[in-house]
């Protein structure tokens, strides 16, 4: 085999292919590159043949495929374009895992976790699709079961989905990590419960009072609008502007309608909701709500609009 020219030793293959010798020796020993004989003192010689070979393992090692992939392409068992889509899938999942990995690490900085933070944090963020649903079908079940609610909003309620997409950004799953501690709380339950019952209207029965506050935006897009010209609590445009809200409603049951929510941390809750969803829609409302909770209060205590009367005498 001395004599063939055209047989290239594996220094020279390595020079050829730009492959480390060390590298091409490996695959020669796992059987993927074939020798074409040997010399006379027994050193391995390759062909032709075997620079081709050499591009392709090296092309497909460099994509990721391992060596038994790499030996089905090369044995002609699997197509490149099968064994590519297995590894197209493998990585999606890599992917996902890594920015899961990013996500939660992410919100481990932000918040100054502790280790047992941490742990939970991961717990939360890797659940399966199953495991989430549970979370959150328990604590629909728990916290709008027991309401007294119309039957087609009590449906809409248990298909209402709270979950991450396949593919979830980072604030994503920071805020489904937030909202799975936030509903697995038996005090956040509770709070959450006497506040709904006090603003979701009954079958059959005219609305609470409060319930405007939350179920439409635009007391709360009134109040910021107040506080960007400046308006205090305190102030007569801040009586007026109850009295053209409220109207004759009992200011009482508004006031405690709206403390609940407060408490309850309402806002907090439907702005995790959003950010799990993806939907990012109206800002939180707190500041705005404790504005208005104050100038409730002023007024009530006052008295200079707690009934149809007095606002009728000015």
């Amino acid at each position: 085999m001395d004599e063939r020219t055209d047989l290239l030793t594996i220094g020279r293959l390595a020079r050829r292919t730009g492959t480390s010798a060390r590298t091409l020796r490996f695959w020669s020993n796992e059987g993927i590159i074939p020798s074409a004989g040997r010399t006379a003192g027994g050193y391995r010689l390759y062909d032709a043949a075997c620079v081709a070979r050499v591009e392709l393992i090296r092309t497909l090692r460099e994509l990721g495929f391992g060596l038994d992939d790499v030996r089905r392409v090369l044995d002609r068992r699997a197509t490149v374009a099968d064994v590519a889509e297995a590894h197209v899938a493998a990585i999606d999942t890599q992917i996902r895992a890594l920015k899961m990995s990013r996500a939660v690490l992410s919100t481990v900085a932000k918040h100054r976790s502790t280790p047992e933070e941490t742990a939970l944090m991961n717990r939360l963020a890797r659940l399966s699709a199953a495991e989430r649903a549970q979370i959150v079908d328990e604590f629909k079940a728990d916290v709008f079961g027991r309401l007294d609610i119309a039957p087609e909003l009590r449906e809409r309620i248990r298909e209402l989905s709270i979950d991450l997409p396949e593919d979830p950004t980072p604030d994503q799953v920071d805020a489904w990590i937030e909202l799975a501690e936030l509903v697995q709380d038996p005090d956040f339950r509770v709070r959450l419960g006497k506040f709904l019952e006090l603003n979701t209207p009954a079958p059959g029965r005219e609305a609470p009072p409060g319930g405007t506050i939350w179920w439409a935006r635009h007391v709360v897009n009134t109040v910021a609008q107040a506080r960007e010209e400046g308006s205090e609590p305190g102030d007569p445009a801040a009586a007026e502007l109850i009295s053209t809200m409220f109207g004759d409603a009992d200011l009482n049951a508004v006031l405690a309608s709206l403390e609940a929510g407060i408490d309850a941390g309402a806002e907090r809750y439907r702005g995790l909701v959003s950010r799990v969803q993806g939907r990012y829609g109206a800002p939180d409302a707190t500041e705005e709500l404790r504005w208005l909770d104050t100038a409730l209060r002023i007024v009530i205590e006052g008295g200079t609009t707690s009934s149809p009367a007095s606002r009728r005498t000015r």
